[in-house]
């Protein structure tokens, strides 16, 4: 049995490179043909597809009654994403910070979070408030869609305004379709073998975790969370190596966003009695969730960017968090 977790362990890893690879090659591509910014590709396509593992979990936990693992995965994954995925990208390579980030992304971010809060204060989040926080991901994503569209105009206007011709040419010479075709493939390729090695590496840390006999609430909040959070991890740091920091910081805070509005907001909204938040994770996970994120918002106002001594306080900051849970526990 020991050698099968392992293995499992190993090919999870390894998909995951491979599949952050493709990914982040596919995303880049794809905001090159179709004339929009990096970052907003990170916090869509890249975001809402590397959250694909928390959906599953979330929604596979809410039907099946255990809603501390529902809930604890998305505040877990949060808290792992800023303080674990930004802290080893930075240290990677110190990350800039692009002005939209700062100035719309994190505030939503806490803004977010602070709902989610408040929301669960009650005991869980009821189905009314899982629609309400999904059409809240809904809205967001149409101003991100329409927002890009506009740069892309204008963007568009100012490249054909000195060769209206050539412009017309090149527009007729490739297709949309064929635009798009094949970072498409990419795309969905990396998804694809990012989700099947995080299901691996997960199914086979929370064996382990079984082993030990943790908690649902911990294995929540740290073996499922940094698991289903793996495929962020991976195009995060394989975005940060090729040098597409707007992807790696748009993938994170995009994640965020979307693990709360659209995954809590989906699961709660369709779980038979909604998701129930047990008190300790309102007195203890939910306020380190929040203060982290408006910590992020200080360092990145502070010079638009992430320098590898505060990316070290993150990951420090991470460590020392999930010991306190593994003693606490």
């Amino acid at each position: 049995m020991q050698w099968q977790i392992l293995a499992l362990l190993c090919l999870g890893l390894l998909f995951l490179v491979i599949g952050g690879d493709l990914l982040v090659k596919g995303a880049s591509k794809l905001a090159l043909k179709l004339g929009v910014a990096p970052v907003v590709v990170g916090l869509t396509v890249v975001a809402f597809g590397t959250s694909a593992p928390e959906l599953a979990v979330s929604l596979k936990a809410a039907f099946a009654g255990n809603a501390d693992i529902a809930v604890a995965n998305i505040v877990g994954s949060n808290i792992f994403n800023i303080l674990f995925i930004l802290g080893v990208s930075s240290l990677i390579a110190p990350l800039l910070i692009h002005a939209q980030i700062i100035k719309r992304e994190v505030p939503i971010m806490i803004g977010a979070s602070v709902l989610l809060y408040l929301m669960s204060l009650g005991g869980g989040i009821q189905r009314w408030e899982g629609v309400v926080l999904f059409a809240g991901i809904i809205a967001y994503t149409y101003y991100l869609i329409r927002e890009a569209r506009v740069s892309k105009i204008k963007n568009t206007e100012v490249q054909a305004g000195g060769d209206l011709g050539a412009a017309g040419n090149v527009e007729k010479s490739e297709s949309l379709f064929s635009k798009i075709l094949n970072p498409a493939i990419l795309i969905g390729i990396g998804l694809l073998v990012v989700m099947l090695g995080a299901d691996w590496l997960v199914r086979g840390a929370v064996s382990l975790a079984k082993g030990l006999g943790v908690s649902d609430t911990v294995v929540g909040l740290t073996i499922v969370a940094a698991g289903t959070s793996l495929p962020e991890v991976t195009a995060s740091i394989m975005a940060t190596i090729r040098g597409e920091r707007d992807i790696a910081v748009g993938n994170v805070i995009g994640s965020n966003i979307y693990n709360i509005l659209a995954i809590v907001g989906i699961s709660g909204a369709l779980a038979p009695k909604g998701l129930q938040v047990n008190q300790s994770m309102l007195a203890v996970d939910m306020p380190v969730m929040i203060f982290v994120a408006a910590v992020c918002w200080i360092f990145f106002r502070s010079g638009q960017s992430l320098s590898r001594l505060e990316g070290g306080l993150f990951l420090t900051s991470y460590i020392a968090y999930t010991v306190f849970l593994v003693v606490k526990a």
